[in-house]
């Protein structure tokens, strides 16, 4: 199936299809656990399921979509905090919604990172965005992961950089990261961008002309997004 192939799905299910696939236009939730000890669910966004198979999980954010994402204790924003202290202040929760454009996330099974698609008004494509993190764990519901801070912009000219090093660096201060985690993460950024200089999938595949059906709607934030997996789920 190719990028402007997968984007047809008419119905909206709720779980995961035949042979644990979902099918184009399923409802799932892509969450992140928290870096701290106990490692709760602090994001967790709606998504749209645009394709599901043995080589790609690809999903739709859509504009307006209810998330869910963490702020600090008393009401800051995250990245209002200064940096010396982000990482250490008490945290909570809220329910806010998704501004701006859409996202869409590609993702590839046991690779340590996501790939999203930014685009302003009118679908102009912005940039890819190369999202470190955890090999994506599925369950029923949706995918459950751990952001490693550490990022890598991909502009439309093939040109790339890294984003947050200064995060990434913070975070192995507090202890969020250990040294033999944050050199993992820091190979994983290095063979994305490997990726990037050889313009491989899911760069090369055409996905920035891909568009949403029209007849999906906003999907909602259950009750219990921060639900956890039974075990034995898929």
């Amino acid at each position: 199936m190719t990028a402007t192939e997968a984007g047809t799905g008419a119905d909206t299910g709720a779980g995961a299809g035949d042979g644990g696939r979902w099918a184009p236009g399923d409802r799932i939730l892509w969450r992140y656990r928290d870096n701290g000890g106990d490692r709760p669910v602090h994001i967790c966004r709606p998504v749209t399921v645009v394709q599901d198979t043995d080589e790609l999980l690809a999903v739709w954010l859509a504009p307006g979509t209810e998330c869910v994402k963490p702020v600090l204790a008393d009401g800051t924003q995250v990245h209002a905090e200064p940096l010396a202290t982000r990482y250490t202040r008490p945290r909570t929760t809220v329910r806010s919604r998704w501004f701006g454009t859409g996202v869409l996330k590609i993702a590839r099974p046991g690779d340590p990172w996501s790939v999203w698609l930014f685009w302003d008004h009118g679908w102009l494509f912005r940039n890819w965005y190369v999202n470190l993190e955890e090999p994506r764990a599925r369950w029923a519901g949706g995918v459950d992961s751990q952001d490693h801070f550490l990022d890598i912009a991909v502009h439309p000219d093939r040109s790339w950089e890294w984003l947050d090093e200064d995060e990434f660096a913070q975070a192995q201060r507090v202890g969020l990261m250990d040294g033999v985690t944050a050199q993992r993460v820091r190979e994983a950024g290095v063979a994305a961008a490997d990726v990037v200089r050889s313009w491989g999938a899911p760069f090369r595949d055409g996905w920035e002309h891909w568009r949403p059906d029209p007849r999906w709607q906003v999907p909602p934030l259950p009750d219990d997004w921060d639900r956890t997996p039974a075990p034995g789920s898929p």
